[in-house]
């Protein structure tokens, strides 16, 4: 047993590493809002917030749509554009035993003009 809380612990060390690697911000948080895990370049951008409630860092619209989001499961993208860079925005749950256990959002930075391709 211990070796394998060891080897995940190892895992999950590897893949954070992974996050930090990407040019855009990666934040985690769990169903109450707790901020789990900032990728570096979240850090760099919002100052360390982990342990934080992101609620405190949001109007009440983005609150509620948070809030929905947890409660339904449902994922909310969109694009913004902040200091001439154009992001997306993509706020997606994740789970635990089949149930919400948070959500993380991810924020890239995208071309003005990016193309749009229909496959299949």
């Amino acid at each position: 047993m211990i070796l394998l809380a060891i080897f995940a612990a190892i895992n999950n060390k590897r893949s954070m590493d992974y996050f930090n690697t990407q040019e855009g911000s990666v934040t985690v948080c769990d169903k109450e809002g707790i901020i789990l895990y900032m990728n570096q370049k979240a850090i760099d951008t919002f100052g360390n917030k982990v342990g934080k409630n992101l609620f405190f860092c949001h109007p009440p619209q983005a609150q509620e749509k948070i809030h929905s989001l947890l409660k339904t499961g449902e994922t909310n993208a969109y694009t913004i554009e902040k200091k001439g860079i154009k992001k997306i925005i993509f706020q997606t749950p994740w789970y635990t035993d089949g149930n919400i256990a948070g959500l993380i959002e991810y924020s890239f930075p995208i071309p003005f003009d990016m193309p749009h391709y229909k496959r299949g």
